[in-house]
């Protein structure tokens, strides 16, 4: 601080020079002194309320983590997670997968109690193959904007409005979609299994336009596709995924084909979770830009730890990666309470889980027998 030109007034006294006034001079030094212990003070109080919340929140992930385990044994209970959510609740699930895997999981499993860590068409999808057992989800608010972009009443006029065509229906939808489906599908299985009908079907693929696009263009098929989308695939951007590959240019691009075409066309591999996730831990390459959602990116670097995996980020500035929200609604401590009182339970009438598991058997069966 350059002393000689500071002007202090105190009590309308100028003090011009304060290296020529001791009085001025020492009030400057002593209220100097007690700013910085002032700051000093707050700055160690901020450090150590940081530090004990990170240590409360590491004993509340311990704590929920061994009654979670616990309570998993003494009901008898499997805790089954989707790629997409937090990556506590991955490492202490039975099973992680896509939906193709959990839903082949659901079906075979010796359990008592199923817990969906996943978004409520997950549970719905677990309980018409497993009606007889409890199914549970952690957060019943966790649900799907691709399923809810599709209403079964207004799929059902659309079908209706379009007879002789067979009806196939994308996983992510309602229990009462798949009541008025064919065969359900997933992104693990799809092209095959539109490729098992003859060329000469006529086909109703829904909700996904993007992933019913990308069908139509791989196989030169032509099906009449239902106008939904998935929120998170839809909004990936393609000029920040420009800028990243002139940044990465050896990277090689992953994308889920529930996004939009000018995306797609980008990638090295087009694929479902499981899909990418393997085609990056068995790839030469080091480098990947992902255009998933960015749960996946958890257990591609817990298979790959030498590699380097980058979120492609959404059109929306204000974040670096693109989540799903619903999926990120499930926690260690909701899984807990879910576990404990048995609630959110999923309830699935007993007619449309009749007429719902037949186009999920035959996605099963069809799947086993090309297998996937």
């Amino acid at each position: 601080m350059n002393f000689n030109y500071l002007i202090l007034t105190i009590n309308g006294l100028e003090c011009k020079s304060i290296l020529n006034n001791e009085i001025c001079k020492n009030i400057l030094i002593f209220v100097s002194t007690i700013s910085t212990a002032f700051y000093v003070y707050y700055l160690y109080y901020l450090i150590l309320y940081l530090f004990k919340s990170i240590y409360k929140n590491m004993k509340n992930d311990v704590d929920y983590k061994n009654k979670i385990l616990q309570l998993k044994q003494d009901k008898n209970a499997i805790i089954m997670a989707h790629y997409y959510t937090t990556g506590d609740i991955q490492d202490i699930a039975d099973f992680v997968g896509d939906s193709l895997f959990l839903a082949q999981k659901a079906a075979t499993t010796n359990a008592d109690i199923i817990v969906i860590c996943g978004v409520h068409f997950m549970g719905e999808t677990a309980k018409i193959l497993s009606p007889d057992k409890i199914v549970l989800v952690p957060d019943l608010s966790a649900g799907c904007s691709l399923a809810d972009s599709c209403e079964a009443s207004d799929f059902k006029k659309f079908i209706d409005d379009n007879s002789g065509h067979k009806v196939i229906s994308y996983v992510n939808t309602t229990a009462a979609v798949k009541a008025l489906t064919d065969v359900v599908v997933t992104s693990s299985n799809a092209v095959k299994i539109v490729e098992s009908f003859p060329k000469e079907e006529k086909i109703i693929f829904g909700p996904d336009r993007n992933l019913g696009n990308y069908i139509n263009s791989l196989i030169g098929r032509n099906m009449l596709l239902w106008n939904g989308a998935c929120h998170v695939h839809e909004q990936f951007s393609f000029k920040k995924l420009i800028s990243l590959k002139e940044i990465y240019p050896n990277a090689k691009v992953l994308v889920h084909p529930e996004c939009k075409d000018s995306i797609v066309k980008l990638a090295d591999c087009v694929g479902s979770t499981a899909a990418l996730l393997k085609y990056a831990i068995t790839s030469d390459a080091k480098e990947f830009l992902v255009a998933t959602e960015a749960g996946i990116l958890h257990e591609m670097k817990k298979q790959a730890p030498d590699k380097l995996f980058i979120p492609v980020p959404p059109d929306d500035s204000s974040s670096a990666c693109n989540d799903c929200s619903y999926m990120k609604l499930n926690n260690l401590e909701k899984l807990y309470l879910c576990l404990k009182n048995n609630s959110p339970e999923i309830h699935v009438d007993s007619t449309i889980i009749d007429r719902a598991k037949l186009p999920i058997i035959r996605m099963l069966e069809i799947s086993e027998k090309l297998g996937l």
